[in-house]
């Protein structure tokens, strides 16, 4: 489907608001018609006086119809004026209402898609759809959609105002019109391939900068700010090239519709003077040909414009569709958690692979009955964030199933699951708000009763109490303003504020102080009542005290039992557990992974 007649069809419930606004630009083109045959009528008062055209419709005394002229030329500017503002209003309040619901509707869609889709279309030139194509889409809402049908209407009103007067001259003024026309559609054609290349190398340059900006403390501790903005002027310069391109075709409507309009000009200028010189065309109405003449012809060099400004809307309409486009995973509406679960696991045979020919996971059974609490260890690669991705429906699984109390995770709505599990990832997301918003988060009516409570679970309520403003203080972009453990105990404090059956822990404690680690354990020891608690580490004295452990190799789990059990069967858990305690010098056996398996 054309994007436009896809954009229009977005923008049904405006229809009305798009009438209205129509309506004024035609009225207010009308008006803007209306002076220039005034002016030919002046002329033809001044010419003949008492024989004139207003003479001949009641008016005798030429003064009396000048005053008549002056008050129609004040009454139709002003009204011209007035029309042109309603207009204006409308069109714009319209785009920014469209613009508006365009970026929620592609905002929410995203939402909906797994973090694996988002992952690969790369969050920079998603940014660069949801902020640049949208803006670009409401530029021509602002001005386009008016200047179109004005461009459109002028023809049609001075094209009838020429045949009344006469129809030769009509046809030697109009003739350039379908040329003008067709050069316009020509160019268009040339310039959308053009103009999506552009929009490419814009989105590439979107995803260069976020990209930076976020590692832009790696870039200057390695010192690469030469090698990283060397990248960014070749991006830039990919860019700078394709704007080029699509320049040197936009800048050659403009010439060649005035060449067309310079024809129409002057047939009216010397066939309309020929015609006058014989007395078969009076003189005012010379005078309002030649006006009529530019006014006609003059706004379509708008249409060079136009075209520039409808192809780099039209090549982000399609990009913003696109991204509409995009299957979020299918939902499943078949089975009901009780009112409160208890919060048991169980992984029966369970495959993955984020692709055929790259298997992750491997026949995984795994059990967590309600109120216990397991680990799961095992070098980088291993596959146990993977199992927490297929437990947060973040991927599905090849074969096999996942239950949470008995119920198939799969027949559930993704957003009934993770209501009742708490998830603590190795880097927290902080969003850019208070200590407490971010505690209560996704919560529309925070308990400040509830968030004290979840941040001395945390044991976060001290180091809250300390800053500036408690629990109102600002965390800034990210939580930038408060150290790594920090954030992991806010995020953990998040968690428990939900009071989730399930409690999962992935690699939370992998990047934290030894202080902020065993804050986490006295908290997780606190949390663990009443609840199950799924704790993924690199560090095993995270899970030293978990009921069962289990142990991950390339994407299978090699041994279970608790720590003690683990540890006097001299196995791998053993070998990583002396490597970890520094109770042996040498090295401990070598774990491998697929390159491909994910961590």
């Amino acid at each position: 489907m054309h994007p436009l007649r896809r954009l229009l069809g977005h923008a049904r419930s405006y229809r009305r608001h798009a009438s209205v606004a129509s309506i004024y630009t035609v009225v207010n083109k009308v008006f803007d018609v209306l002076p220039e045959i005034l002016i030919g009528v002046a002329v033809d008062v001044v010419v003949n006086q008492r024989e004139s055209f207003l003479a001949r419709m009641g008016l005798p005394d030429p003064l009396h119809q000048l005053l008549l002229l002056t008050v129609l030329t004040i009454l139709i500017w002003g009204l011209e004026s007035l029309t042109e503002y309603l207009a204006m209003v409308r069109w714009r309040n319209l785009a920014q209402s469209l613009q508006h619901d365009l970026r929620m509707e592609a905002y929410g869609h995203l939402q909906k898609l797994s973090p694996g889709t988002l992952a690969d279309a790369r969050s920079g030139r998603l940014s660069s759809v949801l902020n640049e194509d949208v803006h670009q889409i409401e530029r021509f809402m602002n001005n386009g959609a008016h200047d179109l049908i004005q461009v459109f209407c002028s023809t049609l009103l001075v094209g009838a105002v020429f045949f009344v007067l006469s129809a030769p001259l009509a046809l030697l003024a109009l003739l350039p019109v379908p040329l003008i026309l067709f050069g316009a559609f020509w160019f268009m054609r040339r310039l959308e391939p053009r103009y999506a290349a552009a929009r490419d190398a814009a989105a590439g340059i979107s995803q260069k900068l976020s990209n930076n900006l976020e590692g832009m403390a790696t870039i200057q501790a390695y010192t690469a700010e030469a090698t990283e903005l060397a990248h960014l002027e070749a991006a830039s310069a990919a860019y700078r090239q394709r704007n080029a391109d699509a320049i040197r075709v936009a800048a050659a409507i403009t010439p060649v519709i005035r060449i067309a309009i310079l024809a129409g000009f002057v047939a009216t200028l010397l066939y309309g003077g020929v015609l006058t010189l014989r007395g078969e065309l009076g003189v005012g109405s010379y005078s309002a040909l030649v006006f009529l003449t530019q006014r006609l012809l003059w706004p379509l060099t708008r249409l060079a414009e136009l075209t520039d400004l409808y192809q780099r809307s039209m090549t982000s309409v399609r990009r913003v569709f696109a991204l509409l486009e995009m299957e979020p995973p299918a939902e499943r509406d078949g089975a009901q958690l009780p009112a409160k679960p208890r919060g048991a696991l169980h992984f029966r045979g369970v495959h993955f692979g984020y692709s055929e020919d790259r298997p992750v996971l491997h026949d995984i059974d795994l059990e967590l009955p309600p109120g216990q609490t397991i680990g799961l260890v095992g070098a980088t690669g291993s596959g146990k964030s993977s199992l927490i991705k297929l437990l947060l429906r973040f991927e599905e699984p090849g074969a096999g199933r996942i239950e949470f109390d008995g119920v198939d995770i799969a027949e559930l709505p993704r957003s009934r699951l993770r209501r009742h599990i708490g998830h603590v990832a190795q880097d927290p997301f902080l969003t850019d708000g208070s200590v407490a918003e971010n505690i209560a988060y996704g919560d529309a009516a925070p308990d400040l009763a509830r968030i004290e409570h979840a941040a001395r679970s945390a044991e976060a309520h001290g180091f809250i109490s300390a800053l500036p403003q408690g629990y109102a203080t600002e965390v800034g972009e990210r939580g930038h303003t408060l150290s790594g453990g920090q954030r992991q105990r806010i995020a953990l404090a998040r968690a428990l504020y939900r009071d989730p059956a399930l409690l999962v822990l992935d690699e939370a404690t992998s990047a934290v102080d030894n202080e902020t680690e065993a804050a986490i354990q006295r908290s997780l020891a606190e949390a663990a009542h009443g609840r199950s608690v799924l704790v993924v580490a690199h560090r095993l004295s995270t899970v030293r005290h978990a009921d069962r452990i289990h142990v991950m190799e390339a994407g299978r789990i090699v041994e279970s039992g608790n720590h003690d059990e683990l540890v006097g069967r001299e196995g791998v858990y053993a070998s990583l557990w002396r490597l970890q305690t520094g109770e042996i010098a040498s090295a401990p056996r070598v774990l491998t992974a697929p390159a491909s398996a994910s961590q």
